[in-house]
């Protein structure tokens, strides 16, 4: 492990925290299968809405379904969608952004001016628009949420590149005659890799939440499915039975707050400004 980020997590107990959090649910993720006490889509009617115990440890559902079971198989779903959404903006609006810093102008203008039409919208209600008209179901709310994802992404990689474009090395490039998009991905790119990884690690959690919103609106997974925003609208469906919504609710706050933690984190250890205080 690099000293600097030994340093960060003695320093910082947050960022080591939020390292913890996610690496349980990264390995909750590809290791549910085996982690389930019983398969998350069996129902027992004669098990319905038991409260947590000793054979039913986060309780059951309207279905008698052990909650415990479909959290750890919601995982797949909730977390790894999540990272997925982020990776697929975050490259897509990396290029774009970055083309339309590095070739200013009026592509600059036009490019730019379509990432604010996107963003000009509230994005869990453009969300809900693109996911209503594509119909429900998984991949169309990863389709709906990578399309009002990326222009955050653009908007930051445009103004690295031209805050960078105009440096000495960048110009040492063209000297040596190297095309722009040699220019723009070897020499630039590389020296905006730490502010995008920063943006994606905190954006995750807000991913993970947007999706979960889905979910709940009935506009993400499909029933059975289990996924952790269509376990908090059951729950929401029967209150009373407090530890229907409780648990998916906290698995949900905790990704959340972990990636946090992580991008808080890396920020301070990528900032030169702060890295001497780490």
């Amino acid at each position: 492990m690099p000293d600097g980020v030994k340093r960060l997590m003695k320093n910082n107990p947050l960022f080591a925290v939020g390292i913890v959090i996610f690496a349980v649910w990264i390995l909750v993720a590809v290791f549910s299968p085996f982690l389930e006490l019983r398969d998350p889509l069996e129902q027992h009617f004669e098990a319905r809405f038991m409260a947590p115990n000793q054979t039913y440890w986060f309780g059951s559902d309207g279905f008698g379904r052990d909650i415990f079971s479909r959290i750890v198989a919601g995982s797949r779903i909730s977390v790894l969608t999540g990272v997925i959404i982020v990776v697929v903006s975050l490259a897509f609006g990396s290029v774009y952004g970055g083309v339309a810093g590095y070739a200013g102008g009026v592509t600059d203008e036009i490019m730019m001016r379509l990432s604010e039409l996107v963003l000009s919208f509230p994005p869990l209600i453009l969300a809900m628009i693109i996911a209503a008209a594509l119909g429900p179901g998984l991949l169309n709310s990863v389709i709906a949420m990578s399309i009002i994802w990326w222009p955050t992404y653009a908007r930051m990689m445009r103004s690295l590149v031209i805050t960078l474009k105009n440096n000495e090395y960048v110009e040492a490039q063209r000297v040596m005659g190297a095309s722009h998009p040699r220019i723009l991905f070897r020499a630039i790119f590389p020296n905006c890799f730490g502010s995008m990884l920063v943006l994606s690690t905190l954006d995750l959690g807000n991913a993970i939440l947007v999706f979960s919103g889905l979910s709940f609106l009935g506009l993400g997974s499909p029933p059975p499915t289990a996924e952790w925003g269509l376990m908090v609208a059951d729950g929401a469906a029967n209150f009373y039975n407090w530890w229907m919504a409780l648990f998916p609710g906290l698995a949900i706050f905790s990704v959340a707050i972990g990636a946090n933690f992580i991008g808080d984190g890396l920020r301070d250890l990528l900032d030169p400004k702060l890295r001497r205080m780490v």
